[in-house]
């Protein structure tokens, strides 16, 4: 088998996988603990996000949510941000976009694989991108930098991914890979926060803010597809583990123990 087919047998294992998990997926991501610590991660991550003049001054944005999954990034966005935006995304899943145009029938929402995929230059304000490179990591860098192309000068690119600062938290993300069946462990793989990081730094992007909230709260609450048996408690529970967390997320030691990285990075205004 020659690279190149073994890289699409690769995405199409991945398309394959998420079809046969999507409802389990979405169902279990509508839970009250769920919404509650997404809710608190993002508003944290999002308010008072520093933007250029230009950005400031527009009415409307034009987003992109690729790998969009159920476009939860959109909103996410539109609500934190508290901005008007006009929604473009797509996903390598058929199945996640025939339910999204059904659900969604205003906003655009197409058919694609982020791995070939190539924007218009300078075409979007917003670009949010939700726990998709670890879906593709050996095509993650030509991702972002393909990507970025799409921003206009001053825009920003929000992403969240899955992490590892140390050698502990990345054997343990392995052994749950290979484990459960949520995950594909043959296509799927997290990065070090130093990978990460240089994906978006190859691309001639500035960090804007750098957070890591995988921590307890995360651990706990975030993933109740995958760790039901995690998923305990109110929400009184949740918001004191996050208060908790926000004492270490955007500390050093936070990169070290947390299981996922929040980073915004801006594309260069021109001088």
């Amino acid at each position: 088998m020659t690279a190149h087919k073994k890289n699409q047998a690769l995405i199409d294992r991945q398309r394959d996988h998420f079809n046969a998990i999507a409802d389990q997926y979405n169902n279990a991501r509508s839970h009250k603990n769920h919404l509650l610590i997404k809710e608190l991660i993002w508003h944290n991550a999002l308010k008072n996000l520093p933007l250029t003049n230009r950005l400031k001054d527009q009415k409307t944005y034009n987003l992109l949510e690729p790998m969009c999954g159920f476009a939860e990034g959109g909103a996410l966005v539109s609500h934190h941000m508290d901005i008007a935006i006009n929604y473009s995304g797509f996903d390598y899943s058929d199945v996640v976009i025939e339910k999204l145009k059904k659900q969604n029938p205003n906003i655009l929402v197409w058919q694609e694989d982020a791995t070939q995929w190539q924007p218009k230059d300078n075409t979007y304000d917003i670009i949010i991108l939700i726990g998709g490179l670890h879906h593709v990591p050996d095509h993650a860098a030509e991702v972002v930098k393909n990507l970025s192309h799409g921003l206009k000068k001053g825009g920003i690119f929000i992403n969240f991914e899955p992490t590892y600062g140390n050698p502990i938290t990345q054997w343990i993300r392995k052994k749950i890979y290979q484990k459960n069946a949520l995950f594909d462990e043959k296509t799927e793989r997290d990065f070090s926060v130093k990978e990460l990081k240089n994906y978006f730094l190859a691309a001639s992007l500035s960090p804007l803010r750098i957070r890591y909230p995988g921590l307890l709260s995360y651990i706990l609450f975030y993933n109740p597809d995958a760790f039901p048996l995690l998923n305990r408690g109110g929400q009184g529970l949740v918001k004191t583990t996050f208060l908790i967390d926000r004492l270490l997320y955007k500390t050093r030691f936070g990169e070290f123990l947390s299981f996922a990285t929040l980073s915004i990075w801006q594309k260069n205004d021109p001088k």
